[in-house]
This record gives structure tokens, sequence and C-alpha cells, in this order.
């Protein structure tokens, strides 16, 4: 049984020892926590950015986002570039412990873990959902706090990706937009028995009502996809808190990623989210995927179905 959470309100914390330190980008007043990356990787060229901005209404920032790129080279070639964004609820400063903490854990766990790189993936979230859980019951002042998160790899050559509560990731190819995780939120389950239609779910009162977060029950339930993406030259993937999608339409996300490199990409969304009012906290990570000019080209392959988000605990 899923106890319900309505979000509220939501920093970023310092990267472990094991990852690069990534060149960060300053003065960007859409969103003051702001992150870049440029690498490479195989055939492809990666270009990548994250921005969190509070919002127009919130005295904290419980969102966080963050990239990392192992300095290790067998690291980077055994478990790739990570992407994570969370948005933490709870009392007080909670939500941002919690948000924070899961980015920390997911980052140090994934990486340390021998296990394969989809199977390190869902075992760092469960490791981030008990230090999470665990922190609750020691602090009062934090009972009760949890957070979404979601969380990209891009390794050799595949996208992997777990997911827990509401925040979300998009991949925009051949300038089309989809939507790669479902939302663990009880408008969803309705939308799922045919009682509620997408359009208007997106205006329901009950929107930001999720049915899972990191650290509110020993235990979770983590959504992770069955096998990788082969990934494409072109492909565009975005990580977002709710406080962006709630306010900006999927094909609003698809002309900025399309048309702007990720840092503007990221900035752009971060301000019209804000110009329609910026009720919640806002993060957005973009990364972009290009071959790389030594790369030799190679043939198109058919498209064929692919499924995504079904393995569940």
């Amino acid at each position: 049984m899923f106890k319900l959470w309505k979000k509220n309100s939501k920093k970023a914390g310092a990267d472990k020892a094991r990852t690069a330190p990534l060149r960060r980008q300053t003065g960007v007043t859409e969103a003051p926590g702001a992150e870049d990356m440029v690498g490479r990787a195989g055939k492809f060229e990666i270009v990548a950015s994250v921005q969190t901005d509070v919002g127009c209404h919130r005295e904290l920032n419980e969102d966080c986002g963050r990239i990392v790129q192992p300095g290790d080279s067998a690291l980077l070639a055994a478990k790739g570039r990570l992407v994570i964004v969370a948005d933490g609820m709870g009392g007080h400063s909670a939500g941002e412990v919690a948000s924070s903490m899961a980015v920390e854990v997911i980052n140090r766990s994934y990486y340390d873990d021998t296990d394969d790189a989809p199977s390190a993936l869902k075992n760092a979230f469960h490791e981030a959902n008990s230090r999470i859980h665990e922190s609750s019951l020691r602090d009062k002042s934090r009972n009760g706090m949890g957070t979404t998160c979601t969380a990209l790899v891009l390794w050799n050559g595949s996208a992997l990706a777990a997911h827990v509560g509401d925040s979300r990731l998009y991949l925009i190819r051949n300038e089309q937009i989809y939507l790669m995780t479902e939302d663990h939120s009880a408008v969803m389950e309705l939308v799922k028995r045919g009682l509620l239609t997408l359009a208007d779910a997106r205006h329901h009162p009950d929107k930001n009502v999720i049915l899972r977060a990191l650290g509110s029950h020993p235990s979770v339930e983590v959504t992770s996809w069955e096998v990788p993406l082969p990934v494409r030259d072109g492909d565009r993937f975005l990580l977002c808190s709710d406080g962006l999608y709630d306010l900006v339409e999927d094909n609003e996300i698809m002309s900025a990623v399309i048309s702007q490199d990720p840092h503007a990409a990221c900035g752009s969304l971060i301000t019209l989210a804000k110009n329609r009012g910026g009720y919640d906290n806002i993060t957005v990570a973009v990364l972009a995927v290009s071959a790389a000019e030594s790369a030799a080209p190679e043939p198109v392959r058919a498209t064929r179905q692919f499924r995504v988000g079904a393995s569940e605990e």
C-alpha cells in the first residue's frame, strides 16, 4: 500500500572524488545551479548541460541535478556517463536533503558497484532509498522525507534509465518527442484505467500526488529499462522535474532542444516556465548525441518496436 505525497516545495552538492570535476558555467541568471559537459563516447560526441532554478514562489530549491563523467578511462568505458534529476519533498529543508542524498548515493553506488551497468544502476536506486529512509528515521525533522529520481546512463553506444516518482525523461529523435518514463502518480493511474485523459491529467488538482518516492519506505519499486536503447546520431535526451513539464508543453520542449545547444536549451526552458508562473522548482538536463568526426558512417537500421520502462520489482 503506497502512501500519497503532495509535493509542496525543493540544491545540489559536490561531486565525489571518484568522478572528474565538471566544467562549470557561471553567471547564468535563469539557473544558478549549472553544470556543462563535453565528452566522447566511442563513435559519439556528447554535449550535456544541467541547470536548476528555485522558481518564482519557493524559498528553497529542493531539486537536485548532476552530470557525472568519470575521470578514469576504464571506469568511463565500463559505466559511461550518468545524469540524475531528483525532486525532493518533506517538511522544512528535508526535501533538499533527500534529493541531494539521492544524487550523491546513486552517483557513488553506481560507479562503485562491480555489477554490469544495468544492474548497478538499479542497485544504486535501492541503496539511495535505504540511506534516505534510515536518515529520516534518525532525525524527526526529516520524518516522511522522500524524493523522485530519474537517472540516465549513456554507455557503450546505448542508453539506460531508472526511475521513481514523476520526474521525467524524454527522447527527441527525428523531430519527434517521446516520453520514456511513466509518472508514478495518482493521476497517471486514473489515465491507465481509462478514467482520465492525458489532457485532463495535465490540469488535474491532484497531478502532483505521487505514489512512489525514494526514502519514504524501507523498500521501493524501481522502474528500469529491460534492455539498453541503442542511441543514434542526432538523439537528444531531456530529464526534468515537474516544475518544467507542468508549465511547458512537449512540443515546446522539443523545439527548444532541437534548435539550441544543451546549455541554451536548459536556460530558455527554465525562463519559459518562470514566465508562466514558476510555481515550483525547475530542473532541466539536456544531452545531445552526435557522430564523432572520425567515426565512419553506419547504415541506418530499420526502425523496430522497442519496449522500455517494463522492468519493475
